[in-house]
């Protein structure tokens, strides 16, 4: 009995500890956003990383996620009598929440899988110490291009996932099952007002610290954490745990966004 009060004990001082540590690694970085000197250079390299070479998972699933909202909604709405309500319904659902969440869980497992790999694999081979032994901040060097990357780059994803679904939708709504072209469009223009697109962006702008905090910040404790070893064992460890963490806390704080921007 003493035992299990005693591991009880361990492991919430540890989660304490890991959940203090990332608090701080989020001060710092964000910080370090503001601090001189300010390079361009990293920032859009980041842009490209993040952002450009994620275009092609983006829209291939902005395109199939929009046709499967439009042959759903169809068949629903059409048992009412609304086939006409199809792109406001489909434009919506897209703006509102698939748009920002699906965008931040690729953007997840596509980017932010290689950003935990790379800040980890340079904690382990000591270039992170490297870094500091040369009075040079990690957090400005390696993690505020990142955090300004993610930043940029999720909203801009999302508006092309939104783009593209709408159009997958009319897709399948319009051209394949036949529901009125001009209702589809005028009910789109009609419904869909300044705030949702709001929203979306305060969704998606939420998602990219996020994801980019989590996964910089497992990488840059690989050292750190709990049985997940040391090398390429460990990086591993933390990459799988980066990307899991970090697609649950984007559920979890959609949930809460919605409750407030609603």
């Amino acid at each position: 009995m003493l035992g299990f009060f005693e591991k009880l004990g361990d492991n919430a001082l540890y989660y304490i500890n890991q959940a203090g540590r990332m608090g701080i690694f989020l001060l710092l970085s964000l910080v370090s956003i503001f601090r001189p000197p300010f390079k361009l250079s990293p920032v859009i390299k980041q842009i490209y990383v993040i952002g450009a070479l994620s275009i092609f998972v983006i829209i291939f699933t902005g395109a199939f996620t929009g046709m499967v909202l439009g042959l759903q909604l169809y068949h629903t709405l059409s048992k009412f009598g609304a086939v006409g309500a199809l792109g406001s319904a489909v434009s919506l659902s897209l703006i509102r929440e698939l748009g920002p969440v699906l965008s931040a869980l690729m953007v997840t497992g596509r980017a932010g899988s290689a950003i935990c790999a790379e800040v980890g694999i340079m904690r382990i081979s000591e270039q992170v110490d490297a870094l500091e032994c040369m009075a040079i901040d990690p957090h400005k060097y390696i993690m505020a291009p990142k955090f300004l990357a993610g930043i940029i780059s999720l909203p801009l994803l999302t508006a092309v996932f939104d783009v593209v679904g709408i159009f997958g939708g009319y897709l399948v709504g319009v051209k394949l099952l036949g529901a009125d072209e001009s209702s589809y469009f005028a009910g789109m223009y009609k419904d869909v007002e300044f705030e949702d697109v709001y929203m979306g962006i305060i969704k998606s702008l939420c998602f990219g610290l996020l994801l980019t905090w989590i996964c910089t910040a497992k990488g840059y404790y690989v050292h750190m954490q709990r049985g997940g070893g040391f090398g390429a064992e460990g990086v591993s460890s933390a990459t799988t745990n980066a990307v899991v963490l970090a697609s649950v806390t984007i559920l979890v704080f959609d949930y809460f966004l919605t409750s407030v921007l609603l």
